[in-house]
């Protein structure tokens, strides 16, 4: 009887138990276990620490001129007998442009020619004078070293008096014939100005007489509206630029630059010729003139173009996009840098110089290293990420 009791107790209290159990779960007492899994790491797209090459330019905008710009005026009053040239004429150094009439001018030649010609007896008179007073007291004076007896002093002093005089009228010729030669030669240089020519090689952009027109001359009182033409010398052109005053210490003479002319959509080389070599108070610049060669006279002087003055230049520095960095200063920065364990540093940087798309790192990064590539607001330091290398738009 006890062990059928032991028995029936064993099997009430597994029964109670399994009942129990199903009671509450029934009941909804014992609630289920969930798994939480670890939720994976957000991709980035990340960039390369890489080495380039930069150059920073300064750009400004010109107008083309004429190496050289001038009227071209007379020398000498006269009436245009021919000429030869219009408007869009090109002209060499020395190309015969008008000639002028002058015939006044061509009369007083004539009689500066009477004039030397008479200069040039009256010295023959004066010479034949003074070589006959000159021997007649040579063999007086001969004589009377050995006959003093013969001829008296006196007659010695007359005879040397008109050797002087004779002389003095010989140097006087001279001197006339000097000067009837030089009046001569002054009115015939005069009268050469009767040819115009052209002073150097060039294109005639205006015109302001004619065949028949009186010239005066271009005297410094009398310059007006007496020109005969406007003459601009086109296939060489100036640029004249203002360069800041910060950019002053890098432009020198002699440099090649890039002149773009959008009218044209060209670019032509040029080279910076000359500079003023001092800042205008005013305006904080420097004049400064890049020479530009036009042979073929494509480029017109009024033309509008960009000249690029390269200023700096740095060689295999390293270099990220500027999408990677947050800006912090003039030459300060922060970017997100992804270690090796894929974790996300904060990295303070120096930056240099900077292009369109890229800016040199001058110290806070290291060739081939990661960065985070666009907005570093939604990332934070120490956050675990999958890099996704990508290449810039540079």
């Amino acid at each position: 009887m006890r062990n059928i009791s032991s028995r029936a107790v064993r099997t009430a209290f597994v029964g109670t138990a399994v009942l129990g159990i199903a009671a509450l779960a029934g009941c909804g007492g014992l609630s289920k276990t969930k798994v939480v899994a670890a939720s994976p790491a957000p991709d980035v797209a990340v960039v390369a620490v890489t080495r380039q090459n930069f150059a920073n330019t300064l750009q400004i905008a010109s107008e083309f001129q004429p190496y050289q710009d001038i009227d071209v005026y007379a020398k000498v009053s006269g009436y245009i007998k021919n000429l030869y040239v219009d408007y869009g004429t090109h002209v060499q150094k020395g190309q015969l442009m008008a000639v002028l009439e002058i015939p006044e001018l061509k009369q007083q030649i004539e009689r500066d020619k009477a004039a030397v010609a008479e200069a040039r007896e009256d010295l023959d008179r004066s010479n034949s004078a003074f070589k006959v007073a000159h021997v007649t007291y040579q063999r007086l004076a001969a004589v009377q070293k050995t006959r003093p007896e013969l001829i008296s002093q006196e007659e010695i002093d007359v005879a040397q008096g008109k050797d002087l005089e004779a002389s003095a009228a010989v140097s006087a010729a001279q001197q006339a014939l000097i000067a009837a030669n030089a009046a001569l030669a002054k009115d015939q240089t005069l009268y050469g100005y009767a040819h115009m020519t052209a002073p150097f090689t060039g294109v005639v952009t205006q015109m302001y007489a004619y065949t028949g027109a009186l010239l005066p001359a271009g005297t410094s009182s009398n310059i007006g509206n007496s020109a005969l033409c406007h003459l601009a010398q086109n296939d060489v052109l100036r640029l004249v630029i203002p360069v800041p005053e910060r950019a002053v210490p890098d432009v020198r003479l002699g440099e090649d630059v890039q002149v773009q002319v959008s009218s044209l959509n060209r670019t032509f080389m040029g080279k910076i010729a000359r500079t003023s070599d001092q800042i205008d108070l005013s305006t904080r610049t420097m004049h400064t003139e890049v020479q530009v060669n036009n042979p073929s006279y494509q480029i017109v002087p009024g033309m509008y173009a960009t000249v690029s003055i390269p200023l700096h230049t740095a060689r295999n520095v390293l270099a990220i996009p500027l999408e990677s960095v947050q800006t912090s200063g003039a030459s300060q920065g922060t970017v997100l840098v992804v270690d090796k364990a894929h974790r996300i540093v904060r990295r303070e940087i120096t930056l240099g110089l900077q292009n369109a798309t890229d800016v040199e790192v001058t110290s806070g990064l290291n060739e081939g290293e990661l960065v985070i590539f666009g907005d570093q607001a939604q990332y934070q330091p120490g956050q675990l990420v999958e890099p996704k290398l990508i290449k810039s738009s540079s």
